[in-house]
């Protein structure tokens, strides 16, 4: 057992879940897990596994869910037979969080939307993506398919505690900067293994002017710095997002003044710009004021587990309203949830993307992981508000994917370029 020590957010919610008083960095602990998630691309390895270790009953059905979102609505055979194998399973196991074509969305934007995850949680799921709940102050990671078939069976898992590194933010941010664009800064500071294996926890007075959104869209690329998890100090905000969609009780773990991190960094939101991730690596960040040429583009993705919230759609729409996209480029626009669908057609936004000249999209993964619904042709350039632009990631493998925000993505609809938001006004 663990002499007492101060502790980090995650390190408390850790702990709690070990049942033990405290944890220390490097300790490989069995923790208790409140949710285990999969897809339609996972569910099925796990399944094996499940099948093949002799289980068979699950630990409890309330505490899994599977949501089919990158395949689905189904492009082809193999995504159909990988559907309907995880729907058998769910209804032979009584697991009734089940989301398919017509109740999905993309995952780690719908579990929160229905206010499925909570402070202080610890969810796993077998998608790398599921840091996004950390936003909330939840311990989620994403894990190997083989760990989510043993957390179905004993609802526990084994995690290394890891080192943290605290985010201190400051000050508020400049018109059209977002989190996607804190984000982008933070990695393009300290690469795409600055964080390996940590916990990339975000605190400070910063915070609290930081939409929840915002603090989903960092939470969810903490992945791509190498963190085990990113988490958020829990607020008013969201407390009161939580509070908006669910009534179950819930903990907040807040970190000792005094807790231990390998690395403290100041980030001035005041100070940050617009920022956009070049081609290989999303490390690979230049400012507006960095970028010298005119870089023609061919198509245009707005979407995703990053940004396709109800928030993300306004800022394009509203670029966008009354605008045509630029002859030769294609805009495709891909709502989260099914929720934020009806929203989206509810405000008008739907309205002005198809007017403009865009695809609107039921939800879908779709073509951030090279899925389908915009595969890229070979030299063919996308500015997306996804996570990822390694080589072929959106398809052909002479393609490039630069990642931005929706300001920067719909501005550049509009001009057929690579364009900031401020130089439309």
């Amino acid at each position: 057992m663990s002499n007492q020590r101060p502790m980090t957010m995650t390190e408390k919610i850790l702990a709690a879940h070990a049942h033990v008083p405290s944890v220390r960095p490097g300790e490989l602990i069995l923790a208790d897990v409140d949710l285990v998630l999969s897809n339609d691309i996972t569910s099925p390895v796990s399944i094996d596994v499940f099948e093949k270790a002799g289980f068979d009953q699950v630990f409890d059905p309330d505490k899994i869910t599977m949501v089919m979102d990158h395949f689905v609505p189904n492009k082809d055979i193999q995504s159909a037979q990988q559907a309907k194998r995880t729907r058998e399973f769910c209804k032979k196991h009584a697991i009734k969080q089940f989301f398919d074509a017509g109740r999905m969305g993309i995952e780690h934007a719908l579990l929160p939307e229905r206010g499925m995850v909570r402070p202080g949680m610890i969810v796993i799921g077998a998608d790398s993506h599921t840091c996004t709940y950390g936003a909330i102050g939840a311990f989620s990671t994403g894990v190997g398919s083989t760990d989510v078939a043993a957390a179905w069976r004993t609802g526990k898992a084994w995690l290394r505690v890891p080192e943290a590194i605290r985010f201190e933010l400051k000050g508020e941010l400049q018109p059209w900067v977002s989190g996607k664009d804190i984000i982008l800064h933070i990695i393009g500071k300290i690469g795409v293994d600055g964080a390996r294996y940590k916990s990339m926890e975000f605190t400070g007075p910063g915070v609290s002017s930081l939409s929840v959104d915002d603090r989903f869209s960092m939470a969810n690329m903490a992945i791509e710095a190498g963190a085990k998890n990113g988490i958020f100090a829990v607020d008013e905000a969201a407390e009161a997002y939580v509070a908006d969609r669910t009534n179950v009780p819930y903990t907040v773990y807040q970190p000792d003044e005094d807790a231990e991190y390998s690395q403290v960094i100041e980030i001035d939101l005041s100070s940050l710009e617009v920022t956009v991730a070049f081609p290989h690596l999303p490390s690979n960040t230049r400012t507006f004021s960095e970028i010298k040429e005119d870089i023609p583009i061919h198509q245009v993705v707005i979407g995703s587990c990053t940004n396709g919230k109800l928030s993300d759609l306004a800022i394009a729409a509203d670029l966008i309203k009354g605008k045509q996209v630029a002859d030769g480029v294609r805009m495709i626009v891909i709502p989260a949830t099914q929720k934020i669908y009806l929203e989206a057609v509810e405000k008008g936004y739907a309205q002005a993307f198809v007017e403009a000249g865009a695809v609107f999209s039921t939800p879908t993964c779709g073509p951030c992981l090279g899925g389908h619904m915009g595969i890229l042709a070979e030299h063919e350039r996308c500015v997306a508000t996804t996570n990822r632009n390694f080589v072929g990631r959106m398809g052909h493998p002479s393609s490039e994917v630069y990642l931005a925000s929706p300001a920067v993505a719909a501005a550049s609809a509009i001009t057929g370029k690579i364009t900031s938001p401020a130089e439309l006004n």
